[in-house]
């Protein structure tokens, strides 16, 4: 595998982009976009051959897409009681559109994707409390839209209608800590695609060197609808809670950004 210094790969990638439209290397592969870009560099797996190369990721995307990219999972506190499965389903959860068909009559789903700018329409959104250093879940059965009355009905006879009691959280710490080690520091590169007669084709515009995550941004992120908490679970199966973000907003979590041309 070819090695670099940091400078020889910034030289690189600059060659790249100049190269135009490259044909993929993974044809059929959604994440093609990045196996070729490896390819190109000689490199697999994200395995970047350079110096403090543990201290660098090689992140890439397409541009001009609305899909969210998972940054990491983390289950919220209390952990020990399990709080998704044990509290937010039985609790707060509705009957699987897929209960008495692929899943027994009794299937329950709990699936939310909420932010801190607003709630969603069943009533839960996230809210950052900078004086605790959380990050909290909170419900709110005056938001629930009219269509989940029934569903409100349910809640109400589980659990009543005040808020969660204990509030699932994500202390700033943990965050800081899990956030810090998936969100190194690293090269982030967007590129435009074309399809021709059936083959897809890779120019990569937008290079950019993203240095030192700030977790006031990655709050912040929150707060503005860009990071979301992705619950994702049923009964038979917890799918792990994701924090989410909005394509384009990468570079907003660090304090350095520095443009390759």
């Amino acid at each position: 595998m070819k090695t670099y210094t940091k400078e020889e790969l910034i030289d690189k990638l600059i060659e790249i982009k100049n190269s135009g439209w490259i044909r993929n290397a993974r044809h059929g592969n959604a994440g093609g976009i990045g196996n070729t870009l490896e390819d190109l560099l000689g490199i697999t797996e994200n395995n970047l051959p350079i110096p403090n190369a543990s201290e660098w990721e090689l992140k890439c995307q397409r541009l001009h897409t609305s899909s969210l990219t998972t940054l990491f999972h983390m289950e919220p506190s209390p952990r020990a009681i399990k709080f998704v499965p044990e509290i937010l389903l039985p609790k707060y959860g509705w009957r699987h559109k897929e209960a008495n068909k692929k899943y027994s009559d009794t299937e329950m789903s709990f699936r939310q994707t909420i932010h801190g700018q607003s709630r969603s329409d069943r009533g839960f959104m996230v809210i950052i409390n900078r004086k605790e250093r959380k990050v909290l879940i909170s419900f709110d059965s005056d938001i629930v839209s009219e269509k989940h009355a029934l569903w409100l009905k349910a809640v109400r006879e589980r659990t009543g209608l005040g808020e969660l009691t204990p509030q699932p959280y994500w202390g700033f710490d943990d965050l800081f800590h899990k956030a810090g080690t998936k969100l190194l520091n690293c090269f982030y590169v967007q590129a435009q695609t074309m399809c021709e007669k059936d083959v897809e084709y890779f120019r990569y515009d937008n290079i950019l060197m993203l240095q030192k995550f700030n977790l006031e941004r990655f709050l912040q992120a929150i707060e503005q609808g860009d990071i979301l908490v992705d619950f994702d679970a049923r009964t038979g199966h917890n799918h792990g809670t994701k924090f989410r973000l909005r394509q384009d907003k990468l570079s907003f979590l660090y304090k350095t950004v520095t443009a390759i041309s």
